[in-house]
């Protein structure tokens, strides 16, 4: 199984088709030029030794180094075999509200943001649990099945976005049904962690509510956002180009709603925290999960994660190496072949 540590450096692939593209305009432009100084076939012949083939070739070559080189920063992984793992912990899910509202930047850097924050800190003080990835907004969509494998976990995570799902708004019994869905393992202790701003524009949760009680699901609120509110800013290529207005053309303030979370958490006899402050949230947290009994189980998993950059590099390396040992003219070799049947007496 191969994963990228790094995954993000892949988006410097993107400049390989600025590059290809750059190259035929440069090609295009060196045609254009040597028609305007002559006669194509006498301007070959003053050049007889370049060789327009050994050119491309050279491009290809770099293009491929370069390639090469960003794989390896990105730092393809390679689990090298399959392991039983037992493990002490619980089953936890994360229900992070992914609704427009959750834009808002009543809370730095916004509500979402700060959420994902939250999630992270949460995460690396987990040890020997299985965790689970939900969104939602209007519906609820699963990201990630349960896990063992954190570090999975963050790169879904950092994914999540307010566009995930079509249906707007915050319906908090869709994400609560979800969740009961998602817990496989009868014998384990259960959590959902669910995050938002409260702002509940769905059916009753009561009903979910029953059922994640029957089920032993105990669920921890947190709230992100401020009683105050704030605006839902539009932005177009990370800038600010108006906020949000209803059907009278008035600016949507949002507000955080903790009402309703802290009822959510009471009623399956779990704890609401206002997720404002990052250290106090992961340190409460701590407390309920020391609170929940752990039972032992035995789980699959991919071990022994090996980077495999070197190759690549090495491979970028040896690519650009020879890019520098050719030459853009012809090889006695390569002029003997007469690939393209010229004539050479002419």
């Amino acid at each position: 199984m191969y994963q990228l540590e790094e995954s993000k450096y892949l988006y410097l692939l993107l400049i390989i088709p600025i590059v290809v593209l750059f190259f035929v305009f440069n090609l295009y432009w060196k045609n254009k030029k040597q028609k305007e100084f002559g006669d194509l076939d006498l301007v070959k012949k003053l050049i007889p030794e370049y060789s327009s083939f050994k050119a491309i070739l050279k491009f290809l070559i770099v293009i491929l180094g370069l390639s090469a080189i960003i794989i390896a920063i990105a730092n393809p992984r390679l689990g090298t075999k399959m392991e039983t793992i037992k493990r002490d912990g619980i089953d936890i899910v994360f229900a992070l509200d992914v609704s427009k509202s959750m834009l808002a930047e009543d809370i730095a850097p916004n509500r979402l943001e700060k959420s994902k924050q939250i999630i992270n800190q949460i995460i690396n003080n987990l040890q020997g649990d299985r965790i689970g990835l939900i969104a939602y907004a209007g519906s609820a969509y699963p990201i990630l099945p349960m896990t063992s494998d954190y570090s999975i976990g963050k790169m879904y995570l950092q994914n999540a976005n307010t566009n995930m799902l079509s249906s707007q708004g915050t319906a908090l019994n869709q994400a609560i049904n979800q969740a009961i869905n998602f817990f496989d393992d009868d014998q384990q202790s259960k959590l959902l962690i669910l995050i938002s701003d409260g702002e509940d524009h769905g059916d009753d949760a009561n009903e979910a509510l029953e059922i994640a009680k029957e089920k032993g699901i105990k669920i921890v609120t947190i709230s992100v956002g401020s009683t105050k509110g704030g605006q839902i800013p539009i932005k177009e290529n990370g800038k600010v180009v108006g906020y949000k207005k209803d059907s009278n053309g008035e600016t949507v303030i949002t507000k955080m709603n903790p009402e309703t979370l802290k009822l959510i958490a009471e009623t399956t006899k779990g704890k609401y925290l206002d997720g404002n402050n990052t250290k106090s949230v992961v340190d409460n947290l701590q407390t309920v999960l020391g609170s929940i009994e752990k039972n032992e189980s035995e789980t699959q998993q991919v071990a022994e994660f090996k980077s495999q950059y070197q190759w690549f590099l090495g491979l970028g390396f040896l690519l650009l190496f020879i890019d520098l040992l050719l030459f853009e003219r012809k090889t006695a070799w390569f002029q003997r072949l007469n690939l393209f049947k010229e004539n050479r007496d002419e």
